[in-house]
């Protein structure tokens, strides 16, 4: 299936802004569904921020929507989600995914997930 390795987190002040990476393997990221999750210490689980699709279509959840954007680099095997204003509640561990089946099912697609990259938003 591929392995997925997020980078770019890091620690920022509120308003500000990261980029973060996921380098993934060549059939990944021209065919699968990917996403961008993230889990806090209490969080119950990972959280869906946005995904997008192998014909590059993207969904968001409400939380995001204007302010992370995700994008994918076909050439340079890498997926990003840009995150602007940023505030302490975005401090988390952020998973870079992706879905095994056709399709972009997070809960019966056999998803898969990388090792997480930290941010820290302070105020």
């Amino acid at each position: 299936q591929g392995q997925l390795v997020e980078s770019g987190g890091g620690s920022v002040q509120t308003g500000g802004s990261l980029r973060l990476s996921c380098t993934a393997g060549e059939y990944t990221i021209n065919n699968r569904c990917m996403g961008w999750f993230r889990q806090t210490p209490g969080g119950e689980g990972r959280e869906f921020l946005t995904s997008i699709t192998p014909d590059d279509t993207t969904t968001s959840h409400d939380s995001v929507k204007g302010r992370f954007t995700i994008s994918r680099d076909k050439a340079k095997k890498t997926l990003y989600l840009q995150m602007n204003n940023l505030v302490p509640e975005d401090t988390a561990t952020y998973f870079c995914g992706a879905v095994l089946l056709e399709g972009c099912d997070w809960t019966s697609g056999f998803p898969y997930y990388g090792q997480g990259t930290q941010v820290t938003v302070s105020s």
